[in-house]
């Protein structure tokens, strides 16, 4: 079997046509539909079906695209295992949040200058779905991303994730508001307030939606920023109020009132391509993620 064919597979599965699968791996749309007739006659059943102009897979189509991700992972993980370079060594492309880069990796690269001088990181600041999808077409090697436990993220089977730290988040809101009470009592007081969401990631305001939810009031989500010091600058300004994380120190003006019962709690991982972990550069920087966490 060649494992070529089960990556034209894999990718045809996330991408959904040949001619997708082609421009991404940068090939012909004639050779992919060979290959994958070619891994059909090797199985002895049909693995892909018309689907209007299009192709889908079939149910053994699907299946072996299953097989496919710990197949090629295990690839991968065959390739570093044999790599005689046991010293880390060589360059690793990072996409991360600005906190995690800040927290995680600006330490790291620090430390690696004084005792690995043969590795490198190069550093990309993205948000969580951006740094994704530079991992799953391979453009990076690790991806540090972020969820929150009321709206928890959705993993690649082809990705591995590693959980590094958490962190409680609250409502900002200006420092002279007076309130108390639990979450929904919270989100009840500040509900006709405008709100301001991320401009770069979905997640708070799907957090401030579910809570809305359970608490009977649908807050106004008006404003969009993706600076957590441009969302103090407005709740200073009185245009409004969001959620910040608690452990940070907050400008004159904005108070952050904790949220509990439910808790607000954003997670961090480190996310990879599955088989890619061993890697020693990539494994070191991990580890030390782990032990900063």
């Amino acid at each position: 079997m060649e494992t070529r064919r089960l990556r034209l597979l894999l990718e045809l599965s996330r991408l959904g046509s040949m001619h997708a699968v082609a421009e991404f791996l940068q090939t012909t749309t004639s050779t992919v539909s060979q290959q994958i007739a070619a891994l059909s006659k090797e199985f002895g059943v049909p693995l892909i079906e018309p689907d209007g102009r299009r192709v889908r897979l079939t149910p053994a189509g699907r299946r072996l695209a299953d097989h496919a991700v710990r197949i090629l992972a295990a690839v991968e993980a065959a390739k570093v295992d044999f790599d005689p370079r046991a010293e880390p060594a060589g360059t690793l492309r990072v996409s991360g949040f600005a906190t995690a880069i800040r927290r995680g990796i600006l330490p790291i690269m620090a430390k690696l200058a004084q005792t690995h001088p043969r590795a490198e990181l190069i550093v990309y600041e993205h948000e969580p779905a951006e740094a994704v999808q530079l991992l799953t077409s391979d453009d990076i090697d690790l991806a540090l991303t972020y969820d929150y436990n009321l709206a928890p993220a959705p993993l690649d089977p082809a990705h591995e994730a590693t959980r590094l730290w958490s962190t409680d988040w609250g409502l900002g809101v200006p420092a002279d508001a007076a309130t108390a009470g639990d979450t929904l009592a919270i989100f009840r007081e500040f509900a006709s307030h405008p709100w301001i969401g991320n401009s770069r990631n979905r997640a708070d305001e799907d957090v401030v939606r579910t809570i809305g939810s359970m608490a009977g009031r649908q807050p106004r989500l008006t404003h969009q920023a993706d600076s957590l010091d441009l969302v103090e600058d407005m709740i200073i300004a009185n245009l409004g109020v969001g959620l910040l994380p608690g452990d940070r120190p907050t400008q004159p003006g904005v108070r952050v009132l904790p949220l509990r019962s439910p808790e607000v709690q954003m997670r961090a991982y480190a996310l990879t391509r599955r088989g890619r972990e061993i890697w020693p550069l990539l494994a070191l920087v991990l580890r030390m993620l782990r032990d900063l966490s």
